[in-house]
């Protein structure tokens, strides 16, 4: 078994492979493309280029894959610091102070810090992944029935509870993914479930078709009618501009590395993702500096800390989606769909069965974030460019991917069909405040689930008490009973302080 330098080596040897070595810049060129463009998501590009994956072997589809997620970030930033442009969710806390960077006249400095930090971040999280992959090896052989089951059920917990919005609200939407992987032919006994006599839905609901309704159609009509004009006042740089001084290298060092930690920690918490590592990070930055009053009015290291935090995370959230199987957020819940549809079970065992693929999958981390810096610094004049693209244009465009996209993964107009109802119930649930990302969630993890739940059943011969004669799924079923506690904790402390605030104010009028 291939572990640490050894298992690198290897996994160089794989990824400078000439057709890897395409597919991982294609993958990054994509994701820093996409991260550019105001108004399209990663998942959305993940979700079309999908099918395009089932015709390759495992290796180069997932490499380009986890390089449009990764590459994405990088393109994010640009579109943040210089538009005030959130494109994506990690991206938000870097508006707060890259953009009046932007208007000082120093958003070149911004972005060149944030290559650095990036860079930093990313090469943190992938030495973590190799460190990590050692012990992953030892515990593969300890993990059952009941093992898995209950990591599955801390997964689905983490990811419904810490998305954003009402933790209720996600655990309904997760419940609503579980019921969705659900339908179609039953795995033991043969018998149809949930398909209402409809034949199509017997291999059930099609995980394009699903993503695809979710986050592209889904998305396209939340954004249609809510385009605004962009302002390329600030949008005019050089490369030259990109670079840092002196003593934005001194302030910005130890931001960068402290938002790393942050990141690496909140990449090992299932359903923790980057969004939550960026906010902590610029939390956490605020906190410590002599000077918080300089954030929101173009401190550095209110960009420094966040990015590299981000990256950080990115990084480091393959390790519980592919050694545990749990997605750190939508985007690896989608990428862990794709390792399934290859005929791969991620988990523990991953590094011992298919170490082709994971230690080729970590030195394409290294390969890509270099392909990046290439990319983005001395076509930073590009980029900018691409920004001015309209969204008359963008999103048609998208909408016609997405049809060839579902009719392409199974031949099937029925699949079209579905996306445009997911898509149309996704509008709905958005405007409703509910966020459809933990749906993915159930959807992937809820077969898997099942699986595990009936097989240790099975074992123990209906004897609930083997998750807790087991000590790792003990140890899993007490941290998913945690995770609740918490959050009720914290439900119930809100509702406890708003009326003393009140109080407070009729008190004082």
């Amino acid at each position: 078994m291939l572990t640490g330098f050894d298992g690198l080596m290897h996994g160089f040897g794989i990824a400078l492979e000439p057709h890897n070595l395409l597919w991982c810049f294609i993958g990054v060129m994509v994701g820093n493309l996409v991260g550019v463009l105001p108004g399209m998501g990663v998942l959305s590009a993940i979700s079309i280029l999908l099918p395009l994956t089932f015709s390759l072997d495992p290796i180069p589809a997932i490499l380009m894959l986890s390089g449009i997620y990764y590459g994405a970030q990088y393109g994010g930033a640009i579109c943040s610091i210089l538009l005030n442009l959130p494109c994506h969710p990690p991206h938000a806390v870097t508006c707060l102070d890259g953009f009046p960077m932007t208007q000082q006249g120093r958003g070149g400095a911004a972005l060149g810090i944030t290559m650095l930090g990036s860079m930093f971040g990313a090469a943190f999280g992938i030495t973590q992944m190799v460190f990590f992959a050692t012990y992953v090896a030892k515990i593969a052989f300890m993990f059952g029935a009941p093992e898995v089951c209950a990591l599955m059920l801390l997964g689905l917990l983490a990811g419904s509870t810490l998305a954003k919005g009402s933790p209720l609200k996600g655990v309904a939407m997760t419940i609503f993914g579980l019921l969705l992987g659900l339908v179609g032919t039953d795995f033991n006994t043969g018998v149809d479930r949930f398909t209402f006599g409809i034949p199509d839905l017997s291999d059930g609901v099609e995980l394009v078709a699903l993503s695809l309704g979710l986050f592209g159609i889904g998305e396209f009509l939340r954004s249609v009618n809510n385009t605004k004009p962009i302002n390329l006042l600030y949008a005019k740089l050089r490369v030259r501009d990109m670079r840092p001084t002196k003593d934005d290298m001194k302030k910005a060092a130890m931001p960068i590395l402290r938002g790393t930690l942050i990141g690496s920690l909140c990449s090992c918490i299932p359903g923790a993702g980057p969004t939550i590592a960026s906010f902590v990070a610029y939390a956490a930055e605020k906190k410590v500096s002599k000077t918080p009053e300089r954030f929101g009015h173009g401190a550095i290291e209110g960009v420094a800390a966040p990015e590299a935090s981000t990256h950080s995370s990115v990084q480091g959230d393959f390790i519980p989606t592919m050694s545990l199987g749990i997605p750190g957020d939508a985007v690896m819940a989608l990428i862990l769909g794709a390792l399934i549809i290859h005929g791969i079970q991620p988990g523990p065992r991953l590094i011992v069965e298919h170490p082709d693929l994971f230690w080729g999958l970590i030195a394409s981390f290294w390969v890509g974030n270099l392909m990046l810096i290439f990319l983005n610094v001395p076509m930073i004049g590009i980029w900018v460019k691409m920004l001015m693209v309209p969204y008359k244009y963008l999103f048609p465009s998208a909408l016609f991917f997405i049809c060839i996209g579902v009719f392409a993964a199974r031949n099937s107009l029925f699949d079209v069909g579905t996306t445009l109802c997911i898509g149309i119930f996704a509008y709905v649930l958005m405007l409703l405040k509910f966020e459809p990302a933990p749906i993915l969630l159930g959807f992937v993890l809820g077969p898997r689930f099942e699986e595990n739940l009936r097989r240790a059943l099975i074992i123990s011969r209906g004897d609930l008490m083997t998750f807790l004669e087991h000590p790792i799924s003990a140890a899993f079923i007490g941290l998913s009973v945690l995770l609740i506690g918490a959050q009720i904790y914290v439900r119930l402390r809100k509702r406890k302080i708003v009326p003393e605030a009140v109080i407070v104010q009729e008190g004082a009028a």
